[in-house]
């Protein structure tokens, strides 16, 4: 995981009641409810950062002991970062393996490493949140350390509104 991603995490972990993180991630605030979607604000290494959030509306196989489990599109203007596109899925990943994200008929392959994953073509991070704002909902698939395949599906109702107000606040495009 580089830095900028683990220190990303951190500031996630921090708004969203994670784990403890250091007191600069620690600010975040909500700032907008869309739907099903968050804007948050904060101040990350002396830059702005913005996020927008959600958690899936079902969760299979069910009965599955999970922690916490979110979808997030981070902006970093300061450093040129528009849409950062990571999951915490509430368990550890299987070492080496890979999660999809799936939109209509859209799919995207992410990397993952402990209980994270990224887009594996940070490329591809525009086309994906393109896909989410045409989208209804986003199915992610995963496979945890023990074997146990999981399916997380998300609405996508609001992520448009929620990415826009991200841009105003962090004073770029959505």
């Amino acid at each position: 995981m580089t830095f900028l991603r683990f220190a990303s995490f951190l500031l996630i972990a921090a708004a969203t009641g994670l784990s403890a993180a250091p007191a600069q991630a620690q600010n975040a605030k909500a700032i907008a409810q869309f739907k099903d979607w968050a804007t948050y604000v904060g101040q990350e290494g002396g830059g702005k950062v913005c996020f927008v959030v959600s958690q899936p509306k079902d969760t299979l196989p069910k009965g599955v002991n999970r922690g916490d489990i979110y979808f997030y599109v981070t902006q970093r203007p300061g450093e040129g970062v528009r849409h950062e596109v990571s999951v915490i899925t509430g368990y550890p990943y299987r070492s080496g393996s890979e999660t999809t994200v799936a939109i209509g008929t859209d799919t995207f392959r992410l990397y993952t490493s402990e209980d994270s994953a990224w887009l594996d073509n940070a490329a591809e991070e525009e086309r994906l949140v393109a896909a989410m704002r045409a989208g209804a909902r986003m199915i992610v698939k995963g496979t945890s350390s023990r074997g146990t395949d999981t399916t997380d599906t998300y609405s996508l109702l609001g992520v448009s509104a929620a990415l826009n107000r991200a841009a105003k606040e962090c004073g770029g495009q959505s």
